[in-house]
């Protein structure tokens, strides 16, 4: 039984992509809270996300773990080093040696450290030159959370998150239902019941003429591409005046998810 969990990370963990209502982002981890917090006593439950969009793995270990050590809970999911990764020069066997030490660190006061892979960007503009660098990190996760018995959200092996409908318009990060299949393949790692496959179908989709693809691409190169090379140039992050959501409770998370089902 799982009485208490705190998510650091990213824009991934923070949800970014999983618009609520009230124009704050759910997200896989406030949905994952809520598949914890129906196996426990109603009121027995304690969930904080800390995580923050633009975030380096160094900020994450500097800003966010202390408190989440603070707070001491029975999990704590820990997603941190893809934007490191995606940076030009980075070593991926240097940010993973920066990674376990956090590890080692959360390990020893925390009761179970949930760790995640990066995504397959085989099909993602931009990011699939990337995916040699992302595969290498990614082997350095699973060695480090065999090494210290944490459980792995394997993002890479998660198939259906490749299908286009599962990321939001800007290519970088999830939808909303992209959000829900990591939920729940997280409740499966964990050995939960979950409520459906994460890796059901997709619908078919009609297909796309040359011509639509070409205006979608030149679409989300200028909404979206050239605004995030703007922020890397100018030496910005899209977190730089985000503050975390912090505590949440379960309740209102399950009515936020419900307004916008």
């Amino acid at each position: 039984m799982i009485g208490s969990y705190v998510a650091v990370g990213d824009s991934f963990t923070e949800g970014v992509g999983d618009l609520g209502p009230d124009g704050a982002f759910v997200g896989w981890a406030d949905r994952f809270a809520v598949l914890l917090a129906d196996r426990v006593p109603e009121g027995d439950f304690r969930y904080n996300n800390l995580a923050v969009r633009g975030k380096l793995l160094d900020q994450i270990i500097e800003d966010q773990v202390p408190r989440a050590l603070e707070l001491a809970p029975d999990l704590m999911s820990f997603c941190a080093g893809g934007n490191d990764i995606i940076r030009p020069g980075t070593d991926p066997d240097e940010v993973a040696e920066r990674f376990e030490r956090a590890v080692v660190r959360l390990t020893s006061a925390v009761g179970t450290v949930m760790v995640t892979t990066g995504f397959d960007t085989r099909d993602v503009p931009v990011l699939r030159h990337l995916r040699g660098k992302i595969a290498t990190y990614n082997g350095h996760v699973r060695a480090i959370a065999d090494r210290y018995g944490c459980p792995v959200l394997d993002l890479w092996s998660l198939r259906t998150v490749q299908d286009r409908r599962a990321w939001d318009d800007d290519r970088l990060h999830l939808s909303p239902e992209g959000h829900t299949r990591v939920a729940l393949r997280a409740g499966q790692v964990l050995g939960l019941e979950v409520p459906a496959d994460p890796e059901q179908p997709w619908p078919p989709l009609p297909p796309r003429g040359t011509f639509e693809v070409r205006r979608d691409n030149i679409h989300w190169a200028r909404e979206y591409l050239v605004p995030w090379i703007g922020r890397r140039l100018r030496g910005e992050s899209s977190g730089d005046h985000v503050s975390a959501k912090g505590a949440l409770s379960p309740d209102d998370i399950k009515m936020r998810i419900a307004s916008v089902a």
